[in-house]
C-alpha cells in the first residue's frame, strides 16, 4: 500500500504541479506540495516498518510528518492570502479536475487499507499515515470543488478559498503528529 501511495503521489505531484503552473492555481500548487509531503510520509513509514523495533525511529517519523504538515500549512496560508489580496485570477484546469477526482477515490481506498493494516500490526505511524492519506483524499475533494466552481461559475476566489482547506488540515494533522503521546 505504501508503494502504491508513493507511485501515485510521485506521478500526481508532477502532474498537479504542472497543472498548477498552467492554470496559475494556488489550490493545485498546494495540493501538489501536499503530495510531496505524502511521498515523504510514505518513505518514513516504509523505513519505520522495516525497523519496527525502534521506538525512537517512530518518534522521529511522527515529528517529520508533523513538521512537514505545519510547513505546508504556513506556506499555503501565505500564498493564498497573497492571491486573494492581489485578486490573482487562476485559469480553469481540466487536467487538475480529472486527476483530483481520480486521486480522491484512490486515496480513500488506500487509507482504509493502511488503517486496517496499522491496527493489525499495532503500528501508530502507519495508522497516522492512514489519516494523512484520508486527508489527501479530502484535500483532493476540496480542491476539486474549488476548481469546479472556478471553471463553471468563474468564481476565481474559489481556488484560493479551497487552498485554505489545506491550511486547516495541515495544521490539524501536523499538530496531532507532533503532540502524539511519545511522538
Amino acid at each position: 500500500m505504501e508503494y502504491t501511495t508513493l507511485g501515485w503521489n510521485v506521478a500526481g505531484s508532477v502532474l498537479v504541479l504542472v497543472a498548477a503552473v498552467l492554470a496559475r492555481s494556488v489550490a493545485l500548487a498546494g495540493f501538489g506540495l501536499d503530495s510531496l509531503i505524502e511521498i515523504v510520509a510514505s518513505l518514513v513509514v516504509v523505513g519505520q516498518l522495516r525497523e519496527m523495533r525502534a521506538v525512537d525511529r517512530e518518534r522521529r517519523a511522527m515529528r517529520i510528518i508533523g513538521a512537514a504538515f505545519v510547513l505546508l500549512a504556513v506556506y499555503i496560508a501565505v500564498q493564498s492570502t497573497y492571491v486573494l489580496v492581489a485578486q490573482f485570477h487562476p485559469h480553469s484546469s481540466l487536467l487538475g479536475i480529472v486527476w483530483l477526482g481520480l486521486t480522491a477515490v484512490a486515496m480513500f481506498a488506500l487509507a482504509i487499507g493502511k488503517r486496517e493494516t496499522g491496527r493489525a500490526l499495532g503500528n501508530r505511524v502507519l495508522q497516522t499515515e492512514a489519516r494523512v492519506t484520508v486527508i489527501d483524499g479530502l484535500l483532493a475533494t476540496a480542491v476539486l470543488a474549488g476548481l469546479l466552481v472556478n471553471a463553471a461559475l468563474g468564481w476565481w476566489w474559489a481556488d484560493p478559498a479551497a487552498a485554505f482547506v489545506i491550511v486547516y488540515y495541515g495544521l490539524r494533522e501536523g499538530s496531532h503528529a507532533l503532540h502524539e503521546p511519545n511522538g
